[in-house]
């Protein structure tokens, strides 16, 4: 019988007085992950090293204040359009549509993640359940007509089920009652040492799919899909992160680092096998598995010593993100596939995290 559970602590209050609440996941293999329904964020990911030792290999905080301070989206929800849209602008139906615009690399504005209260920003609704002897958590949100400069009603629900064989399956679902675009990811930082167990350099990381969309300066896509071949994007067999991410590379240097959208080739809604990670001082794996057409890769250039759980600054490049969505700005660039939702259809997007040991 599995010994699968969830509990329910207090986590504190936001600034306007809002309860939040810390849902545990746990299954029968003593593994853990925690979420807040702030921002439907994952706080904690608790998983065995080759020796049998728990470690919590998310970043993330302790407080309610402290994600509210932060300006990284650690483990939470982006959207309703995570990534960018160029200049905060785009057209739907003869309409044209405004949201704010929250970023701006190299003086070129976008709208980011949504918005200035994007998803991440917001106190979800949660329920908690066992499903078939697993934890699952379920998150609800409505995003109403209008909000960040968007059009229609979307109500979102997103599950987080805690498998026994330590997966982690996050399924998003929405509906609108308007045409709007939608691109749900989970903007979780790893490190599968632990966090703040310094760089990632060393973790090596196989990513399946080998196109990437390159960008302009500031970060949005030119609307070009390029091979991966005889670039530092080349992830299609193991390497560590930290072998070419200092190389002499254009892309490389307008992002700081990696911060580029890989694409799968289609747009097929099957669930697919998008990465690998390996760390070989732990022998902490995950991989990942998606119905999304591609993954953002970001080597968590922009992390500023905010201090985390554990006590340790989040410093750069000491996690990455490997975020199943679909392309940055494709509400703008015909030639990737469409994020648009039509009113009363169901949008549905499935992601697994896979833990394990080698």
């Amino acid at each position: 019988m599995s010994k699968a559970n969830i509990t329910i602590n207090e986590f504190g209050f936001t600034k306007d007085g809002e309860n939040i609440e810390l849902f545990t996941l746990k299954n029968s293999n003593k593994m853990e992950v925690a979420i807040i329904n702030y921002g439907a964020a994952i706080q904690r990911v608790s998983t065995p090293d080759k020796d049998g030792n728990f470690d919590d290999i998310i970043l993330g905080f302790n407080t309610v204040a402290e994600y509210e301070a932060d300006g990284s989206s650690q483990g939470a929800v982006v959207g309703r359009v995570g990534n960018r849209i160029a200049f905060g602008k785009f057209t739907l139906n003869g309409v044209e549509y405004t949201l704010p615009q929250n970023n701006d690399p190299a003086g070129i504005p976008c709208c980011l993640h949504g918005g200035i209260k994007g998803f991440d920003w917001v106190v979800w609704e949660a329920e908690a359940h066992i499903i078939d002897g697993q934890p699952t958590l379920t998150l609800s949100y409505l995003s109403e007509d209008g909000e960040e400069g968007f059009p229609g009603n979307l109500t979102v629900l997103i599950h987080y089920t805690l498998t026994d064989d330590n997966t982690l399956t996050v399924e998003y679902h929405a509906i609108s009652d308007k045409d709007t675009p939608i691109n749900l990811t989970n903007h979780g930082y790893f490190n599968l040492k632990g966090e703040g167990a310094g760089s990632v350099y060393d973790h090596e990381l196989q990513i399946y799919f080998d196109q990437y969309t390159p960008v302009n300066t500031g970060l949005i896509p030119t609307g070009e899909i390029h091979s991966v071949e005889n670039t530092p994007y080349d992830f299609t067999t193991m390497e560590k992160i930290g072998t070419r991410i200092e190389d002499d590379f254009e892309q490389l240097e307008i992002g700081a680092g990696y911060d580029m959208f890989y694409y799968c080739g289609s747009d097929d809604k099957t669930l697919k096998q998008a990465a690998d990670v390996y760390e070989p001082t732990t022998g902490r794996t995950m991989s990942i598995w998606t119905t999304e057409p591609g993954v953002q890769f970001y080597s968590a250039n922009f992390l500023d010593g905010a201090i985390g759980k554990n006590g340790q600054p989040h410093l750069r490049r000491e996690a990455f993100c490997l975020e199943t969505q679909h392309a940055p700005d494709s509400v703008n660039q015909p030639n990737f596939p469409s994020t648009i939702l039509k009113a009363d259809e169901e949008f549905y997007s499935r992601t697994d995290y896979v833990f394990g040991v080698k």
